[in-house]
């Protein structure tokens, strides 16, 4: 499932660029501040962060930190788990 994941975010990165390359030529980028200026680098401001966005999840920067989180949920679960079971040791969680 990690892998179809991946290949969807390589596919939809694709596209956006596709999209932007595409695009830009046909962009009116002539009267500073008029409207279709305003919304040419709208436009290739939003495409940009979802490229940047698919980017991020390819690389897996946050693999990390949803260890950690699972690491802790799991405490949490084992702690309540515990205090039903009526033993109240509720330990200290340090990072």
């Amino acid at each position: 499932m990690v892998i179809l994941k991946g290949f969807k975010n390589v596919v939809y990165m694709s596209l956006a660029i596709g999209m932007l390359f595409y695009s830009v030529p046909q962009l009116s980028f002539r009267d500073i501040g008029s409207l279709p200026m305003i919304f040419s680098m709208v436009w290739i401001a939003m495409a940009l962060l979802v490229i940047a966005a698919h980017l991020h999840q390819i690389l897996g920067v946050d693999e990390e930190k949803r260890q950690e989180l699972s690491r802790i949920k799991r405490m949490k679960k084992w702690q309540m788990e515990q205090l039903v079971q009526g033993r109240r040791k509720m330990l200290q969680f340090r990072k």
